[in-house]
């Protein structure tokens, strides 16, 4: 009988195939192995980029203005060399187990090439340039040129406005792209592409310019239908962006869940992959989640929290919803339509406190406990009851992205007396990222876009039990956890593993593969009701201060903000 039991195991082990999902998120990239037949994860490696955020200057010393971040593509390439083997050596899965490769991406992080796929800021003559950096999804810098855009749209009446909530962001590929028009001609000229970076990271694995209709969609303009808009449009904006669709980006989209190519001679070298190995469409971070989850259909929203956190939700119809960040139709799931929606500063705006705000003491008090600040903040905050504080905050530490898309917009902590505490404020920044997603569900839900249900993965989900009650408590509903610690990874390897198809291994579609491959934990937070009546209650003068400082009634947080620029 144990010799039975080993020839099974052996030949199970020779019959099991693999993927590999790689997230490329904004301070570093990871690796995960998974198994196809079931989803686990088999090994798993990051590696922080050596330049991180570029947002003060560049390699060379030279300054960047206010709201730049930039990265370096070097540090993308460096994830796939050392990453990719890492995992396999760990795991001592060989090449050839492994059919099939998916990435994920931040988006909009975006970068002008030449037509061989070289960037720009790697040329001598740029390398000066900051307009010819990658530009990461939180560089604000392009708003001037979104506030045009916006304006000159609306007069037009453009329809794609109502698509994305009524305003593009800065943060989105067509300003980005007209502030290097405007800033620095020579680069704009001399790019022969501008691509997302998760685009350009397919392209270097199969040497395939293939691009998909994810990033287009939501960060783009890009519609299933009706393409970009027009030239006349992008004329009017700039007379040089009149043929950007042509010339520098490119019609010829490809949907999530299709076949970019395989891996080359070159990419076997970098990466330790055999040639020949399936490679998916590229994808976005936060939408590649979802089936990773094992969402497929509506009313299920998903939070992918973070340093930021998007929303993510399925509906059968377009809607039209203030403030989302987009609706593409076949965008998360083919035959429904994805939407999205965000919160620029969620990590950020915690961590933020603990480097600027925290009293010494408290770090002496986490270091003899041998915990983390963060835990001790928490431990600290557990003790308060909801509305103890007296403390309201809004989170726009880092702008606001939905449901009023307003980088402009600046942080806000009403209530504090000589006796508010440290864990008071800790406290009421938490409920602040909470009530702005309630704001963005309560948005989807009374615009025809039901949000029955709520999942949450990433960091915050998974480590900390604290936060997320309280967003049970705010949002008055309950809350499951993703299975995987690495959710974007594991939907990048589930892409991965329909890009090889059935008849290697894997699977025919995303649907298929969730059902086998998508997980949660047994964890469901639910609303404590007692909670939810006092947070009712915070919550409402939340939205009295939201629409107060966001929506026109007082601008005093645009004039500091030009004010500082000005000063500096």
């Amino acid at each position: 009988m144990a010799g039975m039991h080993i020839m099974a195991r052996k030949k199970s082990l020779i019959m099991s195939k693999y993927v590999i999902g790689i997230d490329f998120g904004t301070l570093s990239g990871r690796s995960v192995l998974i198994d196809v037949e079931n989803g686990n994860e088999i090994a798993t490696d990051v590696l922080d980029y050596s330049h991180g955020v570029m947002d003060s200057e560049l390699p060379d010393g030279t300054k960047l203005g206010v709201d730049w971040a930039l990265q370096h593509p070097d540090d993308y390439l460096e994830v796939l060399k050392k990453t990719i083997p890492a995992i396999l050596s760990k795991s001592g899965i060989s090449p050839a187990e492994v059919i099939g490769v998916g990435i994920d991406f931040t988006a909009c992080t975006v970068l002008p090439v030449k037509a061989d796929g070289t960037p720009l800021c790697k040329m001598s003559e740029f390398s000066s340039e900051p307009n010819a950096w990658i530009k990461l999804w939180k560089h604000h810098a392009a708003q001037p040129e979104a506030n045009k855009l916006n304006e000159i749209a609306e007069k037009q009446g453009q329809k794609f406005l109502k698509r994305y909530g009524g305003k593009i962001s800065s943060e989105w590929l067509v300003p980005k792209v007209w502030q290097t028009l405007n800033e620095a001609p020579e680069v704009y000229h001399a790019a022969d592409r501008f691509i997302e970076a998760a685009d350009w990271i397919i392209w270097q694995l199969t040497g395939n310019e293939i691009r998909n209709t994810c990033t287009a969609g939501y960060k783009a303009i890009w519609h299933k239908h009706d393409g970009y808009p027009d030239n006349s449009f992008f004329t009017s904006l700039h007379p040089g962006l009149k043929d950007l669709v042509i010339k520098k980006l490119s019609s010829e989209l490809y949907p999530v869940g299709t076949k970019a190519g395989e891996i080359t001679p070159e990419a076997a070298r970098l990466t330790g992959l055999l040639e020949g190995t399936a490679v998916a469409v590229a994808n976005v971070d936060a939408h590649v989640s979802v089936p990773a989850v094992g969402i497929t259909n509506p009313g299920k929203m998903l939070m992918i929290m973070g340093t930021s956190t998007c929303h993510m939700v399925l509906g059968e119809n377009e809607r039209t919803v203030p403030g989302m960040c987009g609706v593409v139709e076949d965008g998360i799931i083919e035959g429904y339509f994805g939407y999205e929606a965000g919160q620029s500063c969620v990590g950020d705006h915690f961590q933020w406190f603990v480097e600027n705000c925290t009293p010494p003491e408290y770090f002496r008090e986490a270091e003899k406990k041998g915990l983390d600040i963060h835990d001790i903040l928490t431990e600290k905050a557990k003790r308060l009851k909801p509305g103890e504080s007296g403390l309201v905050a809004l989170d726009w530490w880092n702008g606001n992205r939905s449901v009023l898309v307003d980088v402009d917009l600046t942080g806000m902590m009403i209530g504090m007396t000589l006796a508010t505490k440290p864990e008071e404020i800790y406290l009421a920044l938490i409920e602040a990222t909470a009530y702005g997603t309630r704001m963005i569900i309560d948005t989807f839900h009374e615009n025809g876009v039901p949000v029955n249900e709520l999942y949450a993965a990433g960091g915050i989900a998974e480590k900390n039990p604290f936060i997320m009650q309280i967003y049970a408590d705010v949002t008055n509903r309950e809350i499951r956890i993703s299975g995987s610690p690495q959710t974007p990874a594991l939907g990048s390897a589930m892409f991965g593993a329909v890009a090889a198809g059935k008849a290697r291994g894997g699977y025919d579609n995303i649907v298929d593969a969730a059902k086998v491959m998508g997980k949660v934990k047994d964890i469901v937070y639910k609303p404590s009701a007692d909670n939810v009546r006092v947070y009712d209650k915070l919550y409402h003068e939340y939205k009295i201060l939201h629409d107060y400082f966001g929506r026109g009634d007082n601008d005093v947080m645009k004039r500091l903000k030009e004010i500082k620029k000005q000063v500096k």
